[in-house]
């Protein structure tokens, strides 16, 4: 599920041991490895990163396979080209194969509404009938986004989320017309993933085992339905925690939840170039690779990282189209694993990179350098071109015209009040922080630039009227490379002005926490809960609240519209009261006000019980019961975790192995598990 908490987690760097492994298969050139083992010990020391594993498949045989680090910590063991690891959003390039392998079979037809196959899809908005298959595949559904209620968990494949996906669309509305443009989408593929079981007649899991399995004679291919061996698995690490996690399930499946290693990653890669026709035919290989990103709205730009095909996040990846190539690629995050599929279809060529920690934005730049040294050992390049450098960017008068752009600017989640003073923009942190906040200078062209002149910002009006903040970015890397990005950050906002009674009603609840209660305790989403605790910013000058825009004292609705990554996993705001507590409903998962919470009781002993709706507990940690060390008796079922006061995990009776805590001033405490659960807590 592409970088799901991938920002979070990728911030929090760790040093971890290096040790190369043997290739099993080399090129005939040593300097292809050797860029390899360079890569990938410094992804391993500086990224975050425990393991790394790799493979290239050349016109269908293994020609590389190595990795770097270890497979678990405690043991020292390496990685070998049999760990499995899990290969995130690359998930999504298998169930777009399934479907197109339907459509092969003539069971289906991508452009035919998808009510037409799964016939109980509906929504409260008549729009949905007008979604497709096609639009499913590259994303421009019109969809909210991402359903990610209880789809993480540890040691669980509990099929919840799926399963209650087609209840919950039924009273959701449609950011966009369907088709009017592409932004990522996680849900789609969750749907696809029912169409093929309801055409199939077979589970999804057993269509893989059938269907890709079995004719590419994998064995490490899995789902976390399917039965095998989870000590196979890289083991996964907090930062900041030496036990090993428990194993992972991304229990959206189609969206996000195989396991899988790079050697067979590579094996489908070349099912998708088009070189397996007794499993997908040619023709709906080259469909996958169409340049879909040029429908709808979007920008022009062949040079960037995401410019979707049906699956694919780039069919036109840079940098290779500086070298006329055309390179496919996909990446994946789930919580702890990380992984990037790049693939050459005109010369038959495919790169796996798999890691447990970093992100799959350092493995597709690892695997695009790599396959650089490859090409031209090859001799299918002569050189590789140095990434771009830039000078200093040069302060010119802006026009007076330039102002008209200034104003409340908004994407998911939050706004930006876009001022321009003297030809300068200060601007926060872009494209999920990996761009620094910094000031921006105009330079001419309609275009404002960093003092260093790797990243542009400039304002789009689009064919719908709309007035898009766009960046255009080179991101160093040190010791990997370097990546291009073009994205909308944000969509140019119109005042929204509020009666007096919910400007008062939305003023109570900035700045407030809300705390999910229906999320599973064993969920990974509590190692670092941004999705968990919801803080609510409130602009009621202009009626908006985190990027929503305000409708009454208890609603608020999704307010951007904006393509590829940056408008993705919308959502509305709904406030109710119920026996004078405030709650928030959020995709319909429900969320209690910090108001509500009580401190947890500084004596001696107490209990805590789980109550029938197996609603999670929360508790605040006060000057009374901070500093004391914190014991609990929880029942098999049930967990309890602490946080400090920035919301970062001090400790989870999941993770360690102790059943005591010093508690933090400031901080939080929750307790889940099944209801009726009881837990004895004591306090010294």
């Amino acid at each position: 599920m592409k970088k799901i908490i991938a920002v979070v987690m990728s911030a929090m760097l760790i040093a971890i041991p290096i040790s190369g492994n043997q290739a099993s298969a080399q090129p005939h050139n040593d300097t292809v490895l050797e860029k390899a083992h360079k890569l990938a010990s410094t992804i391993v020391s500086d990224y975050g990163v425990t393991g790394l594993q790799y493979a290239i498949m050349d016109t269908g045989k293994i020609v590389l396979s190595d990795s770097t680090g270890v497979r678990d910590n405690a043991a020292n063991a390496p990685i070998t080209k049999d760990t499995m690891f899990g290969i995130g959003s690359v998930s999504k390039m298998y169930v777009t194969a399934a479907a197109m392998m339907l459509a092969d079979a003539g069971k289906i037809d991508i452009d035919q509404p998808l009510v037409t196959y799964i016939k109980d899809f509906s929504m409260a908005d008549e729009r949905y009938k007008e979604i497709t298959p096609r639009m499913l595949m590259n994303h421009s559904s019109g969809l909210y986004g991402s359903h990610y209620a209880n789809s993480m968990q540890f040691d669980d494949n509990d099929t919840r989320n799926r399963d209650e996906l087609l209840m919950r669309l039924q009273s959701e509305h449609l950011k966009s017309k369907p088709g009017e443009y592409s932004v990522y989408c996680n849900d789609g593929f969750q749907l696809l993933e029912i169409l093929v079981e309801r055409v199939s007649g077979l589970s999804y899991t057993e269509f893989l085992d059938q269907k890709v399995n079995q004719p590419l004679k994998l064995t490490s291919t899995k789902t976390p339905l399917s039965a095998f061996d989870r000590e196979k698995l890289a083991k996964t690490y907090y930062p900041g925690t030496e036990q090993a996690l428990p194993v992972e399930n991304a229990n959206v499946i189609g969206a996000g939840g195989l396991y899988s290693t790079a050697e067979e990653l590579t094996a489908f890669g070349d099912v998708l170039i088009g070189n397996r026709t007794d499993i997908l035919s040619e023709k709906s290989a080259a469909a996958m690779q169409s340049p879909e990103y040029r429908k709808g709205i979007w920008v022009p730009e062949e040079t960037n990282s995401f410019n979707y095909g049906l699956g694919w996040d780039a069919v036109s990846l840079a940098p290779f189209d500086d070298y006329g190539i055309k390179a496919l690629s996909k990446g994946g995050d789930t919580v702890m694993y990380h992984a990037a599929l790049t693939t050459l279809p005109e010369h038959n060529i495919s790169i796996a990179v798999l890691s447990s920690g970093g992100s799959s934005l350092y493995n597709t730049v690892f695997a695009s350098n790599v396959l650089l040294e490859y090409l031209l050992d090859k001799g299918k390049i002569k050189e590789i071109v140095p990434d771009r450098t830039f000078e200093p960017s040069v302060k010119v008068n802006m026009p007076a015209e330039q102002l008209a752009y200034s104003g409340l600017y908004g994407a998911v989640g939050t706004t930006l009040n876009v001022v321009m003073k003297n030809g300068e923009m200060k601007l926060p942190a872009l494209e999920g922080g990996i761009i620094p906040p910094q000031t921006y200078v105009y330079t001419g062209n309609g275009e404002f630039k960093s003092n260093d002149g790797k990243a542009t910002v400039s304002f789009d009006k689009q064919s719908n009227g709309k007035i898009y903040f766009k960046l255009k970015a080179y991101v160093d890397f040190p010791g990997i490379g370097q990546a291009v990005m073009v994205t909308y950050e944000y969509q140019k906002l119109d005042a929204n002005p509020l009666q007096p009674a919910t400007k008062a009603a939305w003023e109570q609840r900035n700045h407030k926490n809300y705390y999910a209660l229906d999320e599973k305790i064993n969920s990974l989403f509590y190692l670092s809960p941004v999705i968990l605790i919801r803080n609510i910013t409130v602009d009621s000058a202009n009626g908006y609240a985190s990027g929503t825009r305000i409708v009454d004292e208890h609603t608020a609705v999704n307010a951007a519209e904006i393509p590829v990554m940056s408008g993705r996993d919308a959502f509305d705001l709904s406030f109710h009261t119920e026996d004078n507590k405030e709650y928030l409903t959020i995709d319909g998962q429900v969320y209690l006000s910090e108001d509500a919470v009580n401190p947890i009781y500084g004596g001696g002993t107490s209990i805590c019980t789980i109550e029938d709706n197996g609603h999670a507990v929360w508790f605040k940690i006060d000057a009374k019961s901070a500093a004391k060390t914190m014991r609990v008796e929880a029942p098999a079922s049930g967990a309890v975790i602490v946080y400090d006061g920035k919301g970062m995990l001090v400790y989870s009776s999941i993770v360690n192995k102790d059943k005591s805590v010093v508690l933090p001033e400031g901080g939080m405490i929750v307790f889940g598990g099944e209801a009726g659960d009881v837990f004895q807590i004591n306090m010294k």
